[in-house]
């Protein structure tokens, strides 16, 4: 046989080998496809898997290294699937598959189809561990009390109240409510209060959201409250003034405006039991209108305005509090604090500060049971009655305590304490990286989604960091970039911690999503608040929130931002909701966004699959066996035509699909529009910088 008719046999041989139809192969950790999602310590779960029809000879669940045969369990139309019941014991199950097609083998694990396995990506499941139901896939809304909403005057700090961090507190005049934060923002109050958020309530309600965070809340010197005075109370500026003879003022009754006012406010116990019982009221209201609150706790450090420390010398003199820590080295606070001078009081400054900042010194787990017992009973008191609040977000959780192994035992005794106090208490925490070690179901529940949703969304759309200090065009609109981080870091968490992760856009941390849209690099100390609402593109926005509603996790949207709020980071991106002045077609473009995560089944359950990535162009799907969507996304400024292979969705390849919703650059329909499904897929004319969601009705199958 000559050379030209081997090498013909041989590409004729190649062309009859079996292959794989690697777009139909799917599992993940949602019930559609693990049964108990959280199943019990010792308990059953069932584990599926599917294939295109009768396209592989064997599937096998491979757990430590054996491979466990699975059964066909159903032969559909387009897919078929295996199933394996899985006896659980007391620790982490972690998994993939292997396929096998004649002597063709692959496997199947976070990244989807993969030549070779690797642990880092094996699916998980935790025995034991449970999130709360109410917060997977919830719809949540952060507030920063200060800049929100000013529904009671007669509470407002006033002009130089107090001194704080080198110059006195400044009170910003209901008629300057619009006016930018200074670079200070810090000791600037613009008179937000629990009351604004109950006059506001029913805008939350209609909005559509399901919970309230709340930036801290408890009595502290700043607006923003990030170094905590006394865990015990709400700050009185956010609750109700009683009057010295224990009477409440009422709106626009001022009483004694001297700068002592503040001291007299935070240890006066009327005003500290007024604004608990201010907070106890909020509670009641959302809980009324099925809405969950949940609070901050800065538990790794504290304010140098706290009692337990008094730099200040606010408690001294007051009745009832003992001295400081700053004050004596007999106080009974002072192995509260890490001092190396041991022999420097009064006025001791040695102690260790949170990234050195004497303004927040950082707090001894190590050295104080009492501490460390009190803040767990902090921990529980709020989540109990009469309080009642539906769950932590814990500010920089991983930095608490001065070793790794202090921090796990702590959040570990802050669980049991918490969910013996509420068992549907949510635990969230503020984290950047690999959170991988506090979420094995017996520390956190989940976290702040930096790595798995903001920054990879913020990177495709804009191309900028998310403090707007970078710009990055080989980040713009990279596809692979997105994916490859979305998966990456999605496997870092187990299927119960992603439904609950906090998915924002913009936070009290970083600039706000829309002015990221015009690609200004800086801040607005160096180029003006000004410059960060010029060039931005509110359609760029707009394919953000319609991603933020249809990605699995818990859509959290940051005061204003549904109502066209601009601002660079800290403290530009803190600016007050623009009442008055919102952008109306944005918020109705939430509200729609939201009525449709609210009412469609595949939003709230569903499974999520990758079905393209190109040049600025997105494409997934989210699907359950009863209800199947699609999310496109063309972040181009030109048009573009896709066809988009349905099926693997489970639509049927001949079917009519319904567009739900589409942004472009004019704005955004709902009118009714439909698309053939030809032998399963679909052809869409994408105009420039759009999104849409299409679906399959139910009412077709």
């Amino acid at each position: 046989m000559n050379q030209q008719s081997t090498t013909f046999d041989q590409r004729y041989i190649a062309t009859m080998r079996p292959i794989f139809n690697k777009a139909a192969l799917f599992s993940d950790t949602t019930p559609n496809f693990v049964s108990p999602s959280e199943p019990e310590l010792f308990g059953v779960t069932t584990i599926r898997f599917r294939t295109a029809r009768n396209n592989v000879d064997y599937v096998f669940l491979v757990h430590e290294g054996i491979s466990y045969p699975m059964h066909k369990v159903e032969n559909g139309l387009i897919f078929d699937y295996y199933e394996l019941t899985i006896h659980l014991k007391d620790r982490k199950y972690k998994y993939c598959f292997r396929l096998q097609l004649g002597n063709i083998n692959c496997y199947y694990d976070c990244r989807g189809v993969v030549r070779e396995s690797s642990a880092y990506c094996d699916f998980v499941i935790i025995p034991g561990f449970k999130t709360p139901d109410w917060a997977k896939n919830a719809v949540m809304y952060q507030i920063m009390t200060d800049r929100f909403c000013n529904g009671d005057q007669t509470n407002d700090v006033l002009d130089r109240e107090y001194y704080y961090l080198d110059g006195y507190v400044k009170r910003i005049p209901a008629e300057q409510w619009g006016k930018y934060p200074d670079k200070a923002g810090f000791r600037e109050f613009y008179g937000g209060d629990l009351q604004g958020v109950l006059d506001k309530m029913d805008y939350l309600q209609n909005l559509g959201i399901h919970v309230i965070y709340f930036n801290p809340l408890f009595v502290s010197p700043s607006s923003h409250k990030y170094d905590i005075q006394d865990y015990d109370y709400i700050d009185p500026h956010f609750g109700k003034f009683i009057s010295e003879k224990g009477v409440a003022l009422e709106n626009g009754q001022m009483e004694n405006k001297s700068a002592s006012r503040y001291i007299n406010r935070v240890t006066d116990q009327y005003n500290l039991e007024s604004a608990n019982e201010m907070f106890v009221h909020v509670v009641e209201e959302a809980h009324k209108r099925g809405i969950r609150v949940i609070i901050d706790g800065v538990f790794n450090h504290c304010g140098s305005f706290n009692k337990w420390m008094d730099r200040e010398c606010i408690y001294k003199e007051a009745d009832g509090y003992e001295t400081g820590a700053f004050l004596s080295g007999e106080s009974h606070y002072k192995d509260y604090f890490r001092f190396q001078d041991k022999d420097k009081w009064p006025c001791n400054t040695s102690y260790e500060g949170w990234w050195g900042h004497e303004t927040l010194p950082k707090l001894n787990y190590e050295e104080s049971k009492e501490l460390y017992e009190y803040i767990l009973h902090i921990g529980e008191k709020w989540v109990s009655a009469p309080f009642n609040a539906d769950g932590w977000r814990l500010d920089v959780a991983a930095d608490l305590g001065s070793s790794p192994e202090v921090n796990h035992r702590f959040w570990r005794e802050f669980r049991k304490r918490v969910k013996k106090a509420n068992p549907n208490a949510l635990i969230l925490a503020e984290h950047y990286g690999d959170p991988s070690s506090w979420l094995q179901g017996d520390q956190w529940d989940s976290v702040m989604n930096y790595d798995a949703f903001m920054e990879p969304v913020t990177w495709f759309l804009t191309g900028m960091e998310k403090h707007s200090e970078d710009f990055r065009p080989d980040m713009l609109g990279n596809a692979e970039a997105f994916w490859n981080a979305m998966e990456y870091n999605s496997a870092r968490m187990p299927g119960s911690s992603v439904w609950t992760s906090m998915n924002e856009l913009s936070n009290h941390d970083h600039s706000r999503f829309l002015t990221r849209t015009n690609h200004v690099k800086g801040r607005s100390e160096t180029l003006g608040s000004e410059a960060a609402d010029t060039g931005v593109n509110k359609a760029v926005m707009r394919e953000a929130v319609l991603m933020q509603m249809t990605w699995p996790g818990a859509a959290t949207i940051y005061y204003g931002d549904e109502a066209g709020l601009c601002g660079f980071t800290d403290p530009d991106n803190r600016r007050t909701y623009p009442w008055g002045n919102e952008d109306q077609q944005m918020i109705a473009f939430h509200k729609a966004l939201i009525r449709l995560h609210e009412n469609r089944e595949e939003f709230k359950k569903g499974s999520l699959k990758r079905m393209a990535g190109e040049y600025n162009y997105l494409a997934y799907g989210r699907f359950t066996d009863r209800s199947q969507a699609i999310v496109l996304i063309n972040n181009n400024d030109h048009e573009i035509m896709v066809q988009v292979p349905v099926w693997v969705l489970g639509v049927p390849k001949e079917a009519v699909m319904h567009r739900l919703i589409r942004s472009d650059a004019e704005g955004f329909q709902e009118k009714d529009y439909f698309y053939e499904v030809s032998a399963g897929k679909i052809s869409v004319k994408l105009p420039a910088t759009s999104a849409e969601i299409i679906n399959y009705e139910m009412e077709n199958l």
